[in-house]
């Protein structure tokens, strides 16, 4: 299946799908959610740079992943303070236009060091696992090896598939959401990969993670991605190779022109129609999310933060001098 093709057709649907009203949380102190409803958070840009010193993981099993789903919210955390890497977890050797195997392996790969530049990550690194084969790879070496990272670049923030979605078929992305998820919770565990610690490293707290899907999940944070979509057409512009934009614009105004017709949308040039083509079709998803929160563009999350517990919630609210 053309994976371009597939986001194009799916946009109306997965955004209908996935616009939630605000719904009263239930839950009790102690035992979790008893609901499949959440209280959805705006999450908006915040001046100065409150995160500074933190570091986020922005992780994806392909190049096109993090800047579709999440490129605007990185570009947001950066801009906000914090300190990013890109961690790409499959080879790509799968998906792309290209003469072998190897040159679509290298021609994504150099994508990707792109969009990483234009994201403003500090680093682009490759795990390279089987494109399209994941599951077919011990998911305990994934999680060793991301533990390690989130370790090494002191990780505070993920940002990943999520690994509760619902009608998610492709191995790549289940597999990395759910090596993800449980090395995230482990990183900060003493006992798990001791030998980490003999290499200098220590426990490592990940207290956030942001969950993206492609189809239906539960979502609590709504994302304001206004003030960074052109940003995000540029980054996905870096995608040539398999991403949903490319230069796909350019070729659609020349199919119009051989036709003797014309979009006035995309331009006069291909620049213009690649960014326009990314904008209003390969991004659209993004508008109609943040329409249906009173957003120009926004991107959807399954949000978790750092735990309260109800002992220290209960110290904090009773607590009295001495």
């Amino acid at each position: 299946m053309n994976r371009r093709y597939f986001l194009q057709n799916s946009m109306a649907a997965s955004a209908a799908a996935q616009a939630q009203p605000p719904a009263r949380e239930t839950e009790a102190g102690g035992t979790g959610s008893t609901s499949y409803q959440a209280r959805v958070e705006i999450e908006r840009r915040q001046p100065g740079q409150p995160h500074k010193g933190k570091v986020f993981a922005a992780i994806q099993p392909h190049c096109d992943d993090i800047p579709i789903f999440a490129g605007g919210t990185v570009l947001k955390m950066i801009d906000e303070g914090y300190s990013g890497y890109l961690i790409t977890m499959s080879d790509d050797s799968m998906a792309g236009e290209g003469a072998s195997v190897g040159e679509i392996v290298q021609k994504n790969e150099r994508d990707t060091v792109e969009a990483a530049k234009r994201l403003g990550c500090k680093e682009a690194i490759f795990l390279k696992y089987p494109n399209h084969s994941m599951d077919s790879w011990p998911i305990v070496e994934m999680r060793a090896r991301l533990v390690f990272l989130f370790r090494a670049l002191k990780v505070d923030t993920v940002l990943v598939y999520d690994p509760a979605a619902l009608y998610e078929r492709n191995p790549d992305h289940y597999v990395t959401a759910r090596a993800v998820e449980w090395a995230a919770a482990i990183a900060s565990s003493p006992w798990d990969y001791p030998e980490h610690f003999r290499a200098g490293l220590a426990p490592q707290t990940v207290s956030q993670r942001y969950y993206f899907s492609r189809g239906p999940q539960i979502v609590n944070r709504v994302v304001e991605i206004s003030e960074f979509i052109d940003r995000k057409v540029d980054v996905n512009l870096a995608n040539v190779t398999q991403g949903p934009a490319g230069d796909a614009g350019a070729k659609l105004r020349r199919k119009l022109q051989a036709s003797g017709k014309r979009l006035p949308l995309l331009g006069n040039d291909d620049l213009t129609a690649n960014r326009q083509y990314a904008k209003h079709f390969a991004l659209a998803r993004d508008k109609s999310r943040g329409e249906a929160h009173g957003l120009q563009y926004a991107e959807y999350f399954h949000y978790i933060g750092p735990d309260e517990s109800d002992v220290e919630r209960y110290v904090e609210q009773n607590a009295i001098p001495l």
